[in-house]
């Protein structure tokens, strides 16, 4: 099989399954030009590869040694590595999550009241969308707009106002007058505290985009962003939220990737607060 043929079934599945990493066992004498290749393809879309040999050139991805079932094999990750600041982070996001619920339920309950005295329909609304390593998982908010409004978006496609892959109306029609107060101070978010405390997302992260978006991203580079769990908020939601395009989204997520730390998280979700009273709701 030739090396294209092998690159085009690797990007085949890379593209349309989640990948948590690669492994290559291919020698280094006969197929170097090949691992090379398949190194800075994953590097690239921030997926781990484990070979039998070293690699020098990465332009984003840190290199260890490490052993699998006993072969010594030779790491290359761009994501944060497996840490105790990593298991921190899941225990914040745990307590972070449970305190949060008990000291909003009130708030929740107001919420659910007003969405159903103004209209019928579900109360939440669950999307799909893509997190860590683009594993899909079903998303929670409170449902802001009429009952059944995914439904029509193909019909407002033509309208859409946001640059790059993704969909957004400043004033999209499906919108409720509860929906526009919700939104406004991204209380319709609040739910995905759930998703937080399920492991779907993290308190800080990139945001989890729909399926919608994520098959729409031609460029391979802005499918690193899935290479860490998405959260309620990041360096977008503090830069500029939903003004901003979205190569410089990707961007700010990357810059978060590769910066990531615990005070960094604590940085962030300090500055969301007064971010979310200045802006529209996040994505």
């Amino acid at each position: 099989m030739s090396d294209s043929r092998i690159m085009e079934q690797l990007n085949s599945v890379i593209a349309n399954h989640p990948i948590d990493e690669v492994l290559v066992a291919l020698p280094m004498d006969k197929y170097g030009s090949l691992v090379e290749t398949i190194v800075h393809e994953c590097e690239e879309q921030g997926i781990i590869v484990r070979v039998r040999t070293g690699m020098s050139r990465l332009q984003i991805a840190r290199s260890s040694m490490d052993e699998l079932e006993g072969v010594p094999v030779m790491t290359f990750q761009s994501g944060p590595p497996d840490s105790w600041q990593l298991i921190m982070k899941r225990g914040i996001d745990i307590l972070g999550s449970v305190a949060l619920l008990v000291a909003l339920a009130p708030l929740f309950a107001l919420v659910m009241l007003l969405i159903r005295l103004e209209s019928q329909g579900s109360i939440f609304f669950a999307q799909e969308r893509i997190g860590l390593n683009k594993r899909r998982f079903r998303m929670l908010k409170f449902r802001t707009m009429v009952d059944g409004a995914d439904r029509l978006q193909h019909m407002l496609e033509g309208l859409n106002e946001a640059d790059g892959p993704v969909f957004k109306i400043k004033k999209d029609p499906r919108i409720t007058r509860v929906g526009k107060i919700l939104r406004r101070f991204s209380i319709d978010e609040f739910p995905q505290l759930i998703n937080v405390l399920l492991g779907d997302m993290s308190l800080v992260g990139p945001r989890p985009l729909p399926v919608r978006d994520v098959e729409r991203i031609d460029i391979r580079w802005q499918k690193r962003r899935f290479s860490i769990k998405p959260g309620l908020t990041c360096l977008w939601q503090v830069s500029g939220r939903s003004d901003i395009g979205f190569n410089e989204w990707v961007r700010l997520d990357l810059d978060y990737i590769d910066r990531w730390s615990l005070g960094l998280d604590l940085l962030i979700l300090l500055k969301t607060i007064p971010a979310v009273f200045k802006g529209p709701g996040a994505y």
